[in-house]
């Protein structure tokens, strides 16, 4: 895929699911959940056990209807050996300027994560494609992003970490272009338990939320 159609799909979707596992096998079980309820989007962060190998093998197996991207990539020698995988963007929880070169090298789609208006000026003048706002919920949620909104219209921003199902929709209507969502998605009591309908659920739950959302702005 082009950088330019990775960004639109991940606009249309609306939700990036942020998988973290205990095993390889794990993650790929709640990926394939995700997009059983209907958000063909998955990063895979690189604290999953061989993450790159899951990679690997979603791209082989599910490369039709899955956007696949590897996140939590802090290191340099990290971005060639995820796209090698078929990470088609990557995610990285801080600025670091060898990694943004290097995914720009590579012409895939970045997202540099940020917190303080300084970082989010940084990260959006170094180039980045999204900027993630994280840990977004621990500085006041859809109200943080809001204000943000007023110095930064016209950055692409991505609230991560504490977007659940009671404010998932309050982040959109403060000018969220997508979300990242990570446990309150993808569950790690139920992935433990191998109730994948769980997760399923949950992801067709938020998908409604966006769906929501959007119809609400058109109308």
């Amino acid at each position: 895929m082009t950088k330019n159609e990775v960004r639109e799909r991940i606009l249309d979707v609306g939700i990036i699911p942020v998988i973290r596992a205990e095993s390889a096998a794990k993650a790929m079980q709640a990926v394939e959940a995700v997009c059983d309820g209907g958000i063909p989007i998955a990063e895979i962060t690189m604290t999953v056990p061989n993450a790159v190998e899951a990679l690997r093998q979603l791209n082989k197996n599910m490369k039709s209807r899955l956007l696949a991207g590897a996140g939590t990539v802090i290191h340099a020698d990290m971005v060639e050996e995820c796209v090698e995988a078929g990470a088609e963007f990557i995610v990285t929880p801080g600025y670091d300027p060898e990694v943004v070169s290097r995914v720009k090298e590579l012409g895939k789609l970045l997202m540099v994560g940020a917190l303080t208006p300084t970082e989010v000026m940084q990260a959006w003048d170094a180039g980045t494609d999204f900027v993630k706002i994280f840990p977004c919920g621990l500085v006041g949620g859809p109200k943080y992003i809001k204000a943000l909104r007023g110095p930064f219209p016209d950055v692409a921003m991505i609230p991560t970490g504490g977007v659940n199902l009671e404010n998932a929709a309050d982040f959109l209507h403060a000018g969220a272009d997508a979300l990242g969502i990570g446990g309150e998605l993808v569950s790690a009591a139920a992935l433990k338990k191998g109730d994948l309908h769980a997760i399923t659920a949950t992801a067709q739950q938020f998908r409604a939320i966006v769906q929501g959302n959007r119809s609400q702005r058109a109308a």
